[in-house]
């Protein structure tokens, strides 16, 4: 048996919200330098291919307002393949995804997510069906979607660790190596394979994993402009860093995963401030608007005694 984890992020660039990392790991009935292979095919099946594609990267399955349905049936029938039944609200959500209670952001611009019912823009009965069919497809495969897992690092978060010396990219790499080890952590020794997307321009990775995983020894395969890959013996594990790691199945849902939990957080932190500024456009939080945004929720945001470092990520 091979374990397969897929990771990726949401949120890289933004000045508001919450940078999310995700994964997903998968157990399938095949050697490790076949994984890519059965995860190919999988992708290209029909039934994963109407209405539209359950399963691939959060920017072709999200197209804005339009596209959280979508965004939500994959996410959703994800966690019911991976065992996670009744996620009916944000704490659910949450504790499904193995989030701690120190990720949930005090301030109240956050509040109004505890009241979040889920699914919101899908409807149970869609995910539900969507589940049936990929586990039809899954179990033909020989592979078996086990666990999916996020970490939402909030403004204030993510500052703290600005002043502690990382840069972004070292933000990024840190907690994605950091859910990889906790997933594979819990469930257990395999020979294992992690497909993680290329963080930023970031292209050495080596020492970062040697101390994510506790090993002595790793073996750099490849580092290229394209793909960073290594091999740490002591944890019989292969790590890939890769430009386009999307493509792969368990880095897409991963994506998805990671979108999804970012764009429900956007949405009660909008709803939050609209209700204190007369005529706020919602928004993104990427540079541009996010400037917008900040000149004309700035009043507000002192009124309310919000320390600006928790709203505002100095990226």
């Amino acid at each position: 048996m091979t374990l397969v984890v897929g990771t990726d992020e949401a949120g890289y660039g933004p000045n508001l919200g919450p940078l999310v990392v995700a994964a997903s790991a998968w157990r399938l009935a095949a050697p490790a330098d076949g994984a890519e292979e059965v995860f190919a095919n999988l992708a290209a099946g029909t039934w994963n291919a109407a209405p539209g594609p359950l399963w691939a990267d959060s920017k072709t399955i999200y197209r804005g307002a339009h596209g959280l349905a979508a965004l939500e049936r994959g996410v959703h029938a994800g966690l019911l393949l991976a065992g996670m039944t009744a996620v009916d609200g944000w704490q659910a959500l949450a504790t499904a995804l193995g989030a701690s209670a120190s990720e949930q952001p005090a301030t109240p611009d956050w509040a109004p997510l505890a009241s979040l019912r889920l699914p919101c823009a899908a409807t149970p009965e869609s995910c539900g069906a969507a589940a049936g069919a990929a586990r039809t497809a899954l179990d033909a495969a020989g592979v078996a979607l086990v666990h999916v897992a996020a970490r939402a690092i909030y403004p204030a978060e993510f500052n703290r660790s600005l002043d502690a010396g990382l840069n972004k990219s070292d933000i990024l790499s840190q907690a994605t190596l950091d859910l990889a080890a906790t997933v594979l952590d819990r469930i257990g020794p395999d020979d294992t394979v992690v497909w993680c997307d290329r963080h930023g321009g970031r292209k050495s990775y080596a020492g970062l994993v040697g101390r994510h995983f506790m090993a002595p020894l790793v073996q750099p395969l490849e580092e290229t402009a394209t793909r960073s890959a290594y091999i740490v013996p002591a944890a019989q594990l292969r790590i890939e860093f890769s430009v386009g790691g999307e493509a792969r199945l368990p880095v897409a849902i991963a994506s998805m995963t990671a979108k999804y939990v970012r764009e429900l957080a956007m949405q009660a932190f909008n709803g939050f401030w609209s209700g204190r500024v007369a005529g706020l456009a919602p928004t993104a939080g990427y540079p541009v608007d996010a400037r917008r945004w900040h000149d004309e929720a700035a009043a507000a945001i002192t009124t309310a005694g919000i320390p600006l470092d928790a709203v505002w990520r100095r990226v």
